[in-house]
């Protein structure tokens, strides 16, 4: 059952986290987009089109599904899919990318009016899930320290406000740590604005053109990479944090989303993984249930990124990195912990989660496939293997 709404669940630390993961998304892999228009052979405004239609795409997704469903689901691009396409694009042209982009959206959505999707997600324990997304948010952890050789008076300053915060002020640690960060990279000189006035790039629509041989060879890979590396990341996310959220809705509103949005440049909508975690710890609320208002912020800062298109972008980017490491590993400190007490609690099941955390926190890629969909199947594959082991061991 849904809890009920109410804008009493909104608070300072849940627009602040929603401002993080949008921050983190933005910083992480707006530059993909950049080189994946441009293989396509996109023109500079035609670019920032796309980067307005997929900043509106994500803020109308992520603020209506959290209302909704009262649970911090967040959309994003697809960052695996989109480093395929940089690729496999060059020399495609740009209305056959948009035919392979309405392609995939339409098997995404495809997967959301039959279930396929849902079910083979049901079979995966929670454990599992769990240990996936901490190996996913070990790297963003071990970065915010690795920072200190970087800048060291800028990442230190940063942890030591952080620790004084959860100390005194636990619920506004990570907007205390944040404005620290910011003032003292600002006496550094280390945020440097490229001058560039932020405009508003208005989407244009281009009509599809499906080629078989483009179908075929980038569309169903481009479709493969963005389940497994984005969107079974997300739900199991989601799972790991342990929302229960219908599967098949989820996928049939993001592929809907996409599909009628691809020929402006929306070529994917997705279940967010990294930067959802951020909007699910215990910052943001004690109470998991209000946890929601989270996402839905980061919504609304998605919306404001869009209107704004690719000059978004360069405003996040005058950002020193340190900073950016930094703020995004301390505030996944509550979410990486929890999730490595729930992939572990089980004895039964703490071996194959295990597994599942080395695969993926290793960051292996194997066919064109990230490593948390490695991780998911390893740790699965290691649970069956498991358990037939102990059945069969059982006396008769």
């Amino acid at each position: 059952m849904r809890p009920p709404f109410s804008f009493r669940h909104l608070s300072l630390p849940a627009v602040i986290a929603g401002f993080v993961a949008v921050l983190v998304g933005y910083t992480s892999s707006a530059a993909i987009i950049f080189q994946a228009a441009s293989a396509a052979g996109a023109s500079e405004a035609t670019t920032g089109g796309w980067l307005t239609m997929l900043g509106l795409a994500m803020g109308v997704t992520s603020l209506g599904l959290s209302l909704w469903y009262r649970t911090p689901i967040l959309t994003a691009w697809s960052t695996p899919g989109a480093a395929l396409l940089v690729t496999s694009l060059p020399g495609t042209p740009v209305a056959d990318a948009v035919g392979i982009f309405v392609f995939a959206s339409g098997l995404i959505l495809l997967c959301g009016v039959t279930g396929l999707f849902a079910r083979m997600m049901n079979h995966i324990p929670q454990a599992i899930s769990a240990a996936m997304l901490a190996g996913i948010l070990l790297r963003f952890g071990l970065d915010a320290f690795a920072s200190l050789e970087l800048n060291f008076s800028l990442t230190f300053s940063m942890c030591l406000a952080y620790l004084l915060a959860r100390r005194f002020l636990p619920r506004y640690a990570i907007l205390l740590t944040l404005l620290v960060g910011l003032a003292v990279a600002a006496l550094q000189g280390d945020i440097h604005f490229s001058g560039q006035p932020l405009t508003f790039a208005v989407p244009a629509f281009i009509a599809p053109h499906f080629t078989p041989s483009s179908l075929i060879g980038i569309g169903i890979p481009f479709f493969v990479v963005t389940m497994a590396s984005q969107n079974a990341p997300g739900i199991a996310t989601l799972k790991a944090a342990g929302y229960r959220t219908p599967v098949s809705s989820l996928m049939g509103w993001t592929g809907l989303t996409s599909l009628l949005l691809s020929p402006f440049g929306g070529f994917s909508v997705c279940i967010a993984a990294i930067t959802a975690a951020i909007c699910m710890g215990p910052d943001v609320h004690p109470d998991p249930q209000r946890r929601y208002w989270g996402a839905a912020c980061a919504g609304f800062f998605y919306l404001l990124a869009g209107l704004f298109g690719g000059a978004i972008g360069q405003l996040f980017s005058a950002l020193p990195p340190a900073l950016i490491h930094t703020i995004a590993g301390l505030a996944l400190l509550g979410t990486i912990a929890g999730s490595l007490q729930r992939a572990l609690e089980s004895d039964k099941q703490r071996e194959a989660a295990l597994i599942a955390f080395l695969i993926t926190a290793s960051g292996v890629s194997l066919m064109g496939i990230g490593a948390a969909f490695w991780g998911l199947t390893g740790g699965v594959m290691a649970q069956l293997i498991f358990s037939v082991a102990k059945r069969e061991q059982r006396p008769e």
